[in-house]
């Protein structure tokens, strides 16, 4: 582990106001002042005033490729540098920006583990309506969401792999970073998600990086050739910090597999780890695999790729490593073993067809903010998480459904949150009379 040490040089620091100016006005910023608004930063020598005009700034103005990655190079330095040198296996990350009913991280950090790559993954901050891969683990009785960085490397030498919550040592620029982009307005910033996310997964230790990068109705990322040029961003950033990186773009108009809610997306996920599952989700967890493995070099063609993947899912391995993960971090692996172990609803109702149709299009954020009223969410002033609550047997984009049949069942334990939740399932679904032709789930991949 490490962390920055300046050497002295001559630098004339300037105000504040000409920095603002200077980026309002379209100018781009070099090394030396990036790094001074980073130092400034940590050191609450910027006014929180001053910072969201810069941001906002930035926001409208952007950054070069080349001012993005010296952004993301700072922000990475500005804390804790996680040295995993000592392990000789690859080292590959993999990172979305956030579905709903993406259950992809508990299925692929295990295969990724089964198939000899080390997978250092650290959590952060999550989208308002995604429910974390971590708050999906926490149904698992006792399994412990924060490490110690030691341990958590320790970890990584043992087992290959950690699911855990972002270090405060780790890039704590970006933590002073987002929480003011969360009040101005300006996360959707590409260059400031780039930075935002490569400074925490290259702090992490990681060699290389697989991104999931979402667009659509259930994404922060409503654009298509935004979620393009988030992916060309993030990919460009990260091989010119000489590591490996691929993005994939892709949809998110609808739920992920059938479920969305906590315990039933571990059961989903556990499901898809016996080689099992929707088709939607077999097809994600086969492609981000396959990119995992080349990436680390486990296999070199996509044959081999693909057959790494799929004999890791068949064969247990992969499951096996699940068990292992829960295990390290003081979970009950009976859990894993015997899902039915999971907490269940006390009630589960039919959300029924209006009339007679396909399904034309599903608003997958209403969804999810209605299994968070449902309770799977800290929403309002819960505190707790109902693990049992949400969705399943999602209908999807193309299905023909009659008047009365269900479009899903809800799955919940309180009268008056499903009367609230209820407003937001009805509103997610548009039936029409002529099947649509659905989405292709991967739109683009980039490297």
């Amino acid at each position: 582990m490490s962390k920055r040490t300046l050497p002295p040089r001559r630098f004339i620091k300037p105000t504040f106001e000409f920095l603002i100016e200077k980026k309002r006005d379209g100018g781009e910023f070099s090394q030396e002042e990036i790094r001074y608004i980073i130092d400034s930063t940590l050191d609450g020598d910027l006014p929180e005033h001053q910072l969201s005009a810069l941001l906002m700034a930035v926001y409208f103005q952007q950054m070069s490729a080349q001012e993005t990655a010296e952004l993301t190079e700072e922000m990475m330095l500005s804390g804790e540098v996680i040295d995993l040198s000592h392990i000789a296996k690859p080292k590959i990350d993999k990172y979305s920006t956030g579905g709903v009913g993406d259950k992809t991280s508990l299925v692929l950090v295990p295969l990724a583990m089964a198939s000899g790559v080390v997978v250092p993954m650290m959590c952060g901050i999550e989208h308002d309506h995604i429910i974390s891969t971590l708050t999906k683990l926490a149904a698992v009785p006792g399994f412990k969401q924060e490490l110690s960085i030691e341990d958590f490397v320790k970890q990584l030498g043992k087992i290959n792999g950690a699911i855990v919550k972002q270090d405060v040592e780790l890039a704590p620029a970006d933590a002073k970073f987002y929480a003011m982009r969360k009040s101005t307005g300006t996360i959707p910033s590409l260059p400031l998600i780039t930075g935002s996310v490569l400074s925490k997964k290259l702090a992490e230790g990681s060699e290389g990086l697989v991104i999931d990068v979402k667009w659509g109705n259930g994404s922060f990322i409503k654009d298509l050739e935004q979620a393009k040029q988030l992916a060309r961003s993030m990919t460009r950033v990260g091989r010119s910090m000489k590591r490996r990186c691929v993005a994939l773009v892709t949809d998110m108009n609808q739920p992920l597999g059938d479920t969305v809610g906590t315990s039933l997306e571990l059961k989903e996920a556990i499901a898809l780890l016996k080689g099992e599952g929707t088709e939607d989700m077999q097809e994600l967890v086969l492609k981000l695999g396959m990119e995992i493995v080349r990436l680390a070099g486990v296999a070199g063609s996509t044959l081999s790729a693909k057959q790494t993947v799929q004999r890791h899912l068949k064969d247990g391995t992969a499951l096996q490593k699940l068990k292992d993960l829960v295990a390290a971090q003081g979970g009950d692996t009976s859990y894993i073993d015997d899902p039915d172990k999971f907490p269940v609803a006390k009630h589960i109702r039919k959300l029924p067809a209006p009339k007679r149709g396909y399904v034309h299009t599903i608003n997958a954020a209403m969804i999810a903010r209605g299994v968070h009223l449902l309770g799977a969410g800290l929403t309002g002033k819960s505190k707790k998480i109902d693990y049992a609550v949400g969705v399943s047997e999602v209908r999807k984009v193309g299905t023909q459904v009659k008047q009365g049949e269900p479009l899903m069942m809800i799955h919940y334990n309180d009268e008056a949150k499903l009367e609230q939740a209820l407003e937001y399932f009805k509103s997610a679904y548009r039936l029409a009379p002529k099947r649509p032709t659905p989405p292709p789930l991967v739109v683009e991949r980039v490297a």
